[in-house]
């Protein structure tokens, strides 16, 4: 697995002030970044001095942009106005690049800041709102893009499912300038994430505790995915599951392909619909998921050969997620000569000595990790609690139960021998079991 050397990651900066924007700067600066983009018509400023007395204490080097349409420029009055003198006195400093939207690049208006410049790159770029455009309406966009003679083109989409990601790939592949491309929203992550595999020498992250839909944390790409060694010939992995953020996949499967020396990458996939999902990113790069709630029974049914073991994981899930269906429920105790309960009734039930509880819902899991599924004097008749949710790894169901003496049992013991399965069938080889309960037992 070879490293890539010119991979360039890039923080975006949205601040009200120069002083916050400097701030930001050196946060971007010590969580990795290579570059920033200063979105100066996010900033409240009186005089073009504030900006000027900005650009020329940067810490790293920069992009200045200013959308002229954006929410934030709205209240700035004449934004053309004040987008043109923003990139020129960017360019007489020297500033490393600024950026134009395709709207506001007249001939006359590239010609003066190409002529003006020195060593600053000039990024012309389009920002595509209201539909997910093909992979043609694409080509045309870049080759207008390209007809400006800028030395840097971008192109930034709106994306409402997952797969529309998939045409900005085919351009980012087969482009032949340079060319930024990212997706915007949640389900536009991976834009960022896979770029490199499709070769993006950019890639945009937020700030830690600033986060923005459709871009990675700066520390996760470079200490999470390390996205200077995803090549042409990485494999791609991924979660599937709605919601996924919560999801710790990525900070086990990453670490692990590189321990091995494995050529792969474990991202998470925001998916609503997986037959489609399965369609779009059919090639034999995507290689192996995992899948989450609420997607098991859908993904079974997508399967030309299904393991018998797969079948009875999703029997068992799909009756558990429907508990509250009397008929499927009862149809799961009959499978195991058990008993239906409405789970309204199991804090008035009386379990035999020895009993085991096993919470399989996600009753408990993060951002609600209020919630209990069985009140804690109920639990004071069972011997062993089990939960299957692993994030919190000590829910509140675990604590009280610990509270009244039962043995208790984490959904992270679950989450490594699950893992380490799916590992062994990602790579076609062991997996360094060892080394992943380590990985557990320091990040969750």
């Amino acid at each position: 697995m070879g490293l890539r050397s010119k991979l360039l990651v890039c923080a975006t900066l949205e601040c009200e002030s120069k002083e916050e924007m400097m701030s930001s700067m050196e946060k971007a600066k010590g969580e990795g970044a290579d570059l920033v983009e200063l979105c100066i018509d996010s900033m409240s400023f009186s005089h073009i001095s504030e900006v000027e007395h900005l650009l020329k204490r940067r810490t790293l080097p920069s992009i200045v942009s200013f959308r002229q349409n954006s929410a934030r420029s709205a209240g700035i009055g004449d934004s053309r106005k004040a987008c043109l003198q923003v990139l020129r006195r960017a360019i007489e400093l020297d500033v490393e690049f600024v950026e134009i939207e395709l709207e506001v690049a007249s001939d006359v208006v590239l010609s003066e800041l190409m002529n003006k410049r020195s060593n600053t790159k000039i990024i012309v770029s389009s920002y595509l709102n209201g539909g997910t455009p093909s992979k043609e309406k694409l080509g045309n966009l870049i080759a207008c893009l390209q007809c400006t003679r800028a030395d840097i083109v971008k192109v930034v989409i709106d994306v409402v499912y997952i797969t529309d990601v998939a045409p900005l790939f085919h351009v980012l592949a087969h482009c032949q300038v340079p060319l930024i491309a990212r997706a915007v929203g949640d389900r536009g992550l991976i834009s960022q994430l896979l770029g490199p595999k499709y070769g993006a020498l950019w890639v945009w992250g937020s700030l830690g505790g600033n986060s923005i839909p459709g871009l990675p944390s700066l520390v996760s790409i470079k200490q999470v995915y390390k996205l200077d060694y995803v090549n042409a010939d990485t494999k791609v992995f991924g979660v599937i599951s709605n919601p996924v953020s919560h999801s710790k996949g990525p900070l086990l499967h990453n670490p692990a392909f590189r321990h091995t020396g494995y050529n792969g990458v474990y991202v998470p996939l925001l998916v609503d619909n997986i037959k489609e999902f399965f369609r779009v990113f059919s090639c034999n790069d995507f290689a192996g998921f995992s899948v989450g709630i609420p997607h098991k029974e859908a993904a079974v049914r997508c399967c030309d050969e299904v393991h018998p073991l797969a079948k009875v994981n999703g029997q068992f899930f799909r009756a558990l997620t429907m508990i509250f269906s009397k008929e499927r429920a009862k149809a799961l105790a009959e499978a195991v000569s058990g008993e239906a309960l409405p789970i309204e009734h199991l804090d008035k039930f009386c379990p035999e000595n020895g009993m085991i509880l096993a919470n399989a819902s996600a009753v408990g899991m993060q951002p609600n990790t209020s919630q209990t599924p069985v009140s804690k004097e109920a639990l004071e008749s069972y011997e062993l609690v089990f939960d299957a949710v692993y994030t919190p790894r000590n829910t509140r169901l675990l604590q009280e139960a610990a509270e009244v003496g039962a043995t208790v049992v984490s959904g992270a013991e679950m989450f490594v021998r699950q893992a380490l399965g799916q590992f062994k069938l990602f790579t076609d080889g062991l997996a360094p079991e060892d080394f992943m309960r380590k990985v557990v037992l320091e990040q969750f």
